[in-house]
């Protein structure tokens, strides 16, 4: 199963890419013109411009988390695959399916961290790489040999086939009949012709 996950971020490109709008402030360089030359947002710049004004070069060099600090650690990760690999049987669940409930249960139980279950496959399809399988649906009792006699033997008796002896019908409701009356008569005595 390949890894599924996102690329991580360049923090070494976007720490250089701060030293040169140190430089450029440095310079005098207008924040629209270091925002342009850089291709930021202008919002970027002015925070940038702010942290350079209050304390110089060394304010840019380290960056921020990006996003929120993991809840999970690599270790957790780990522990936490090593389960799934088990089965859900090993886990007391009755059948050997899991679901995101269950894997939100696993979790739990061995991390004390709890995940809504549509976050839990966020969790295994990003960062541990697991993708998606449905089982095929097949009745245990299912008897393939007997399914095969019977559409073999059995459903060409069943089958309705074309009559030889009478005409075939476009009507569903009265099979072979005419859908047009023809007759050489000119309709009932007295009758009009609209006009």
């Amino acid at each position: 199963m390949a890894p599924t996950g996102r690329a991580r971020r360049d923090f070494g490109g976007l720490r250089q890419r701060r030293m040169r709008a140190a430089q450029m402030f440095a310079a005098g360089k207008s924040q629209a013109y270091v925002a342009n030359r850089l291709g930021v947002s202008r919002q970027s710049v002015s925070r940038w411009y702010r942290e350079w004004k209050r304390g110089g070069r060394e304010s840019l060099v380290g960056a921020r988390r990006a996003g929120r600090k993991a809840r999970l650690t690599p270790a957790d990760l780990k522990r936490i695959e090593g389960a799934l690999r088990e089965g859900p049987g090993a886990h007391g669940f009755s059948t050997q399916l899991w679901t995101l409930p269950r894997v939100a249960a696993v979790i739990e139980k061995l991390t004390g961290v709890r995940y809504h279950p549509g976050h839990v496959w966020k969790i295994l399809r990003r960062i541990l790489g697991w993708s998606l399988q449905r089982p095929a649906k097949k009745a245990k009792e299912r008897n393939d040999e007997r399914i095969r006699r019977w559409v073999e033997e059995t459903w060409p008796g069943l089958k309705k086939t074309r009559s030889a002896s009478g005409r075939g019908s476009s009507s569903r409701t009265r099979a072979a009949s005419p859908s047009v009356h023809r007759s050489g008569g000119r309709g009932p005595q007295g009758a009009r012709h609209p006009s």
